[in-house]
């Protein structure tokens, strides 16, 4: 082996050492980049050179050779913001954000997003962060379904492919009521006010219903069609001793009606839209009703509609001059046979009804209200955003709707060191990545989705101090090794004078 091979050994260390403190420079300058993922640079040994020793063949080697420069995806450090569309993933993941017109998607840990003039999320490059949609699901919260399936844990329902988040409208537009629940105690100890609520509400004129004719009612606000409120009453009174159940068995029957004021009635000016009757067995629980809707109604088939598929019974109300059928919930729904569902009548015995988790009782208290609730609202405008652990973009609204807007797409690699670093705190997906595997944040192995928060560099300091004088170390031996098979040369040369 030469003393000149001896030199470019101590070039490859100083090659291979300013590398890595270009690698140790690129960390530093980007310790307070969001997102940034820092870089460390692995060394290997390169080829050696066979020499004939004493016992036969040895090896020399000539120098070093960068190895690898693989990427550090640990955790940032997250710092609290004011914008609520500044994310951060804690876990694993990345946003995915395309430029527009473009079917390429990048990656990104920097969520650092905006809606732009257009109403796209976008990142500072103006690139489109992509998500799905939400279908718009009614969900009971008394039997914690969605459209009558259960939800178990799913509540992000995601519909589509993923597409370009896009606000295209700051308006919530009104949404008819469809569903009433009102659950109510009814005080068991309370008499009989009037002999029937139907003949005290249809008194002249009708809804001058007086408070001595009721033991207790319960009002909230329903909406129709063009966002219009409504008062709905419903008034409940004890059946007197006469109507209980014959032979006495502790149980009891209280009669309700469902009503709306006279003048918003378009259909017969009564402003009566159900009455019926609930029985109760002697613990207070109730265990049968009758549901009779005085507008009759047809659903989808053209039968009649005075049960839904949910099991609760319905009524109709004519704010707008058409039927706008509407779901009531006492917090008992009917589990029997539908084609044997009667209207007026008691339907079916105990076993055909079941009650929900909250449900109306007849207790020995005094009535109240205990839950009550609708499902339609009037029109709004949107005033903020806000984004949960699962990503998941809602607008809040001017009529008090909480709406979920789009979910963002959440993207994780089998092999995130084969990801490509396209600057700009973008990373493209490669072969030897493999395809991004897209998720809900939060599902799988991906990590949950931080709002008002962004995520910082990776890059510890104190880290790259001591790398950065361990390489200079490095480099500073590297260059003794030339200087001194300099000087062993010019030994050599002035072996001939």
């Amino acid at each position: 082996m030469s003393l000149t091979a001896s030199m470019w050994t101590g070039v490859s260390g100083l090659k291979g050492h300013g590398q890595k403190m270009g690698v140790i420079g690129n960390n530093i300058a980007n310790v307070s980049t969001v997102g940034f993922k820092g870089s460390r640079m692995h060394f290997e040994d390169f080829m050696s050179q066979n020499v004939s020793v004493a016992n036969g063949v040895g090896q020399i080697g000539r120098g070093v050779a960068v190895g690898a420069v693989l990427g550090d995806f640990s955790q940032g450090s997250l710092e609290t913001t004011n914008e609520s569309t500044d994310v951060a993933i804690t876990g694993n993941g990345f946003f995915t954000v395309s430029p527009p017109g473009d079917e390429i998607n990048y990656y990104t840990r920097a969520g650092n997003f905006r809606f732009d003039q257009e109403g796209f999320l976008v990142d500072p490059h103006g690139y489109r962060v992509q998500g799905w949609g939400i279908a718009r699901d009614t969900v009971d919260p008394l039997v914690d379904e969605v459209d009558g399936e259960g939800v178990g844990a799913r509540r992000v329902n995601i519909q589509g492919v993923p597409r370009d988040i896009q606000l295209d409208n700051f308006q919530s537009p009104p949404s008819p009521t469809s569903t009433v629940n009102a659950v109510v105690n009814l005080d068991s100890a309370a008499r009989s006010s009037v002999d029937d609520l139907i003949d005290a509400w249809d008194g002249p004129p009708p809804g001058d219903i007086g408070n001595q004719e009721f033991e207790y009612q319960t009002t909230m606000k329903i909406y129709d069609a063009n966002g219009g409120a409504h008062n709905v009453t419903v008034y409940f009174d004890k059946r007197p001793d006469a109507d209980q159940p014959d032979p006495p068995d502790g149980t009891t029957i209280w009669q309700f009606i469902v009503t709306i004021p006279p003048e918003d009635d378009q259909e017969n000016g009564t402003g009566l839209l159900m009455t019926g009757d609930l029985l109760f067995n002697p613990a207070g629980e109730i265990i049968n009703m009758r549901a009779d809707p005085t507008l009759e109604t047809e659903d989808g088939n053209g039968d009649p509609y005075f049960i839904s598929r949910n099991g609760y019974p319905t009524f109709a109300a004519n704010f707008l001059g058409e039927p706008q059928n509407i779901e009531f919930t006492l917090g008992t729904r009917f589990v029997g046979d539908v084609a044997g569902y009667v209207a007026g009548a008691f339907a079916g015995d105990i076993a055909d009804w079941q009650r929900n988790a909250l449900s109306t009782t007849a207790y020995n208290n005094a009535s109240t209200t205990l839950y009550q609730t609708q499902d339609g609202y009037t029109a709004g405008f949107l005033q903020n955003i806000s984004v949960n652990r699962e990503g998941v973009l809602t607008g809040r609204y001017s009529n008090g709707q909480v709406l979920d807007l789009y979910a963002l797409t959440i993207n994780n690699f089998n092999n995130i060191w084969g990801l490509n670093r396209e600057g700009g705190n973008l990373f493209a997906a490669t072969g030897a990545s493999g395809p991004p595997l897209t998720g809900i944040a939060g599902t799988g192995n991906l990590g949950t989705v931080s709002s008002n928060t962004l995520e910082l560099s990776n890059v510890d300091l104190a880290t790259e101090f001591v790398k950065m004088i361990s390489t200079q170390k490095g480099f500073q031996a590297n260059s003794k090794t030339i200087t001194t098979t300099d000087t062993m040369l010019d030994e050599v040369i002035r072996m001939k004078r």
